[in-house]
């Protein structure tokens, strides 16, 4: 059986865990309620097809708890930023931002989120959750996530793409509401959480994140936070006008992020050598209010933060490694509700895969540049 398949993939998380899979024609969706009611894996073409997703066989085999992370993989998980500076849910009061003190919350890390409604095409889960932040602030959270598989009229529809014969699409939207559950305000002084998706997929020599930018004449802030982890040589970052290249290789640990002035309602990645174009929409951007920051600092902005983050993973200093992997990723803007105030957050991922030139087109309409530019870019 192929590694690389979808059936493989299936077949392997049903040994460990309970799995969800939502189906439409040829494409699957697999999520996994003990995972968070992560996705974690997906087909564009039934059991024999590519499996989008990345997924950390060793970690879920042995059936062990990892002190920082537990990175079981999956192409659409829910956390919960800031990562860092002084309201972060990952660092405690005091101690340096560094990896050695860098913690994931357990209630999005190892706790199951519980099933609501599961129905061929869709799953909703929820949870509650007691947060405390660097700053100190306890926030009693409830969310709800659904899950929904897309037919071919909905992708049109919400991507503006024709579909052509000689290519086939996975897509699916990822629908998530955070709501304040307890007794005050998350405000400027408080510090606020903001709903935060990431896409672990399959790194590669041929793979390539693309990160389009919009240019605003009136706007002179940076279009890129490209410092998150130190500075990414020129050899695997590049950026040109109106558009920046990271190579997604798994073999040098960096993250950069679009912030909200600049960022368009896409983003994406293709590997070539197994013509997968995968794409990240932002669905109805509220571009207005101001995103958290999750710089690794005390910071001195802490509400200018990003829309977008793409992170390529890479050896820590030690030597060791969390995957190889790599990230597409977006945030809600900062939920400054009070209590009984929820705010939403939607993306919907798309994986198209068939024949070059036609996914040139698609990658020209959503992307803003050519399959021969993103596969040159290093």
């Amino acid at each position: 059986m192929d590694s690389s398949g979808y059936s493989f993939d299936r077949k392997f998380l049903r040994k460990y865990d309970s799995v969800i899979e939502l189906k439409n024609g040829s494409s699957r969706v697999l999520l996994v309620p003990a995972y968070q009611g992560r996705v974690m894996t997906s087909s564009c073409n039934g059991d024999s097809g590519y499996s989008s997703g990345w997924i950390n066989y060793s970690l879920i085999h042995s059936g062990k708890y990892q002190e920082h992370i537990n990175p079981y993989g999956g192409e659409e998980r829910l956390w919960l930023a800031p990562e860092g500076g002084q309201y972060s849910f990952f660092f405690a009061k005091g101690v340096p931002f560094d990896f050695e003190h860098w913690f994931t919350p357990k209630e999005f890390d190892t706790v199951p989120f519980h099933v609501e409604k599961v129905s061929d095409t869709s799953a909703l889960f929820s949870r509650n959750m007691v947060l405390k932040n660097r700053s100190g602030n306890v926030f009693i959270i409830h969310i709800d996530r659904k899950i929904t598989i897309l037919n071919n009229n909905a992708i049109q529809q919400e991507s503006n793409v024709i579909i052509p014969n000689g290519v086939k699409v996975v897509a699916y939207e990822s629908t998530n509401t955070i709501t304040n559950s307890g007794k005050f305000a998350w405000t400027r002084q408080t510090g606020a959480p903001a709903i935060w998706l990431l896409g672990m997929m399959k790194p590669s020599p041929s793979t390539t994140i693309v990160l389009p930018v919009r240019t605003n004449p009136s706007d002179t802030t940076t279009q890129f936070h490209d410092t998150y982890f130190g500075k990414i040589p020129a050899d695997r970052w590049k950026v040109e006008p109106n558009i920046a290249f990271l190579k997604a290789d798994g073999k040098f640990r960096g993250k950069v992020g679009i912030p909200p002035g600049h960022a368009t309602d896409f983003i994406g990645s293709y590997d070539s050598a197994a013509h997968l174009l995968t794409v990240l929409q932002y669905v109805s951007p509220e571009f207005n209010k101001e995103f958290v920051n999750s710089t690794w600092e005390e910071q001195k902005y802490p509400f200018l933060g990003d829309v977008f983050n793409a992170y390529n993973d890479g050896p820590l200093k030690d030597g060791s490694q969390l995957g190889p992997f790599y990230e597409l990723e977006s945030l809600s803007p900062a939920a400054f509700l009070s209590p009984g105030q929820s705010l939403a957050h939607s993306q919907i991922t798309y994986h198209f895969q068939g024949n070059p030139a036609l996914l040139n087109q698609i990658a020209q309409k959503l992307l803003g540049t050519s399959l021969q530019k993103i596969e040159t870019a290093f």
